[in-house]
């Protein structure tokens, strides 16, 4: 493709300008997102959000929401919950194929190149279950990764002058994005439990059992249950006993 052509492309596509300047006249990690997802609504997709990884393989325990991942409003409800505690026991290869290449990819692209089995399937089992069909990732100085969702496959509609901006629009959406969450105001980073859930963990670090501790509250045994898996969504715990470790590490039960 030549330089004309590409020039052609890019300015051609509606609203490129308008994006550019509200990226830079948003001076929040939100704002930032939605100039992004109303840029790319336009083609039509939508903005799922973007992550800015360690400089090394790292830990996803080190990763904080609204400090180092940063999610738009469009983003399935209930999606980032799983996916955070999955990502806490298991590795995500699309993830590292998306931050390693040099080019945007779409996760069907990626799953074909990888080629997972078993349990490295469940990033893209987990997005089908909340009607994510495909995703574009761009991957940004390598440290930043932009993703855009669809609800169907998206290599038959991303042309490559299309996927050329769309890695444009991600790249300057990533720089504001590292501006302005430096001087964004810090988040309060810990957990927070309902009452109930607090009782319920504080019962099951005595020692008691889901019957007992739906006695003691006046609670169904599903409702105990509900409330202990909420629980360890929130502390990004593995099982009940490793929430009730987490709760007491962050001094929310004695």
């Amino acid at each position: 493709m030549s330089a004309a052509s590409l020039s052609n492309t890019v300015n051609t596509l509606p609203g490129l300008n308008d994006y550019t300047g509200e990226v830079i006249a948003a001076h929040m990690p939100s704002a930032v997102l939605d100039a992004l997802q109303a840029f790319a609504a336009r083609i039509p997709l939508n903005v799922l959000g973007a992550a800015r990884l360690p400089l090394g393989v790292g830990d996803w325990r080190s990763l904080r929401l609204g400090r180092d991942i940063f999610l738009h409003a469009s983003v399935p409800k209930g999606w980032w919950d799983e996916y955070a505690l999955m990502a806490r026991r298991e590795f995500d290869p699309g993830i590292m194929m998306a931050r390693s290449s040099l080019m945007a990819m779409t996760w069907t692209e990626t799953r074909q190149m990888l080629d997972p089995i078993g349990i490295d399937q469940w990033p893209y089992e987990l997005a089908l279950k909340y009607g994510v069909r495909d995703l574009l990732t761009c991957a940004v100085a390598r440290r930043w990764v932009v993703a855009y969702w669809a609800s169907r496959p998206l290599g038959p509609v991303l042309t490559p002058p299309l996927r050329i901006v769309l890695q444009a629009a991600a790249g300057f959406a990533a720089l504001r994005l590292e501006q302005v969450s430096e001087h964004a105001p810090p988040g309060d980073e810990r957990v927070h439990l309902t009452p109930r859930e607090l009782a319920v963990l504080r019962l099951v670090s005595l020692g008691r059992t889901t019957e007992d501790a739906a006695n003691l509250l006046g609670l169904g045994d599903e409702t105990v249950r509900s409330h202990l898996k909420k629980a360890q969504l929130k502390l990004g715990a593995l099982n009940r006993a490793h929430a009730v470790s987490e709760a007491i590490r962050h001094q929310l039960i004695p």
